[in-house]
This record gives C-alpha cells, sequence and structure tokens, in this order.
C-alpha cells in the first residue's frame, strides 16, 4: 500500500512538472524594457489625447525609436523598432493578462515607471513606480 501511494504520488508529480514544462515552453521570453511612461507618451504623434493603456505603451516605443524622445529612465528593446511591430505591441498589451487593471489607471492618470516583459507571443506589464 505504501508502495502504491508513493509511485501514484511520483507518477503525479512528474505529471505536473511536464505540464507546467510544457505551459512555460509555450511561450518563450525574449527579454523585458523599462520605460518612463512621460507626458510626450500619452499623446499621439499628431496631438491628440490616447485612450487608453496600451496606446501610451505603443506612443512610449514611437517615441523611443522613431522621434529620439527617450525618457532618462528608458532602456531599450530590439523588438519594436518598426511601426508593424509597435502594431503587434499594441494587439498584446490589449489582451487579457498582459496588465492588471491597477496597472492601467497608473498608465492613464500619470507618469508611471513600468517594466515590460517580452515574450514572442505576449507581453506582461508591471508597475515598477
Amino acid at each position: 500500500m505504501f508502495l502504491t501511494r508513493r509511485v501514484l504520488m511520483a507518477a503525479i508529480g512528474a505529471v505536473l512538472v511536464a505540464a507546467s514544462a510544457s505551459t512555460a515552453s509555450a511561450d518563450t521570453y525574449l527579454g523585458s524594457y523599462v520605460a518612463r511612461l512621460s507626458p510626450h507618451d500619452h499623446e499621439a504623434s499628431d496631438g491628440y489625447p490616447l485612450d487608453n493603456a496600451a496606446q501610451v505603451v505603443r506612443q512610449d516605443r514611437a517615441n523611443y525609436h522613431k522621434f529620439g524622445w527617450i525618457d532618462a529612465e528608458d532602456t531599450g528593446d530590439s523588438w519594436f523598432a518598426s511601426a508593424n511591430a509597435r502594431a503587434r505591441l499594441q494587439a498584446m498589451l490589449e489582451r487579457r493578462g498582459a496588465m492588471d487593471a491597477r496597472t492601467r489607471r497608473a498608465i492613464m492618470n500619470g507618469t508611471p515607471l513600468i517594466e515590460v516583459e517580452v515574450y514572442r507571443r505576449s507581453v506582461k506589464v508591471f508597475l515598477l513606480r
């Protein structure tokens, strides 16, 4: 009985490890960058105010790559230099789980410092300050 239970527990553990490894490898981590979302980032390139947090984060990368408007705390990235890549960034930012409600509010109501973790098929945004 004890041996059977031990074997069963080991089998369950192996299945859980395999499942988590499969899930983790489903979306490969590429790296991250840090950005201060300044007042410039809250406006579109032609001056109108942006409507949501995904647009603000996208505009930050346009300001960084296209216009050279780099805030002191901004770090570079190798993923969002082109307009097409920034459009993909915005689509990923709009997905459930990309950022929580507190982070979205902080972005829309201030100039927070964020970290963006970049994965092959998704991004995650974290509030640093």
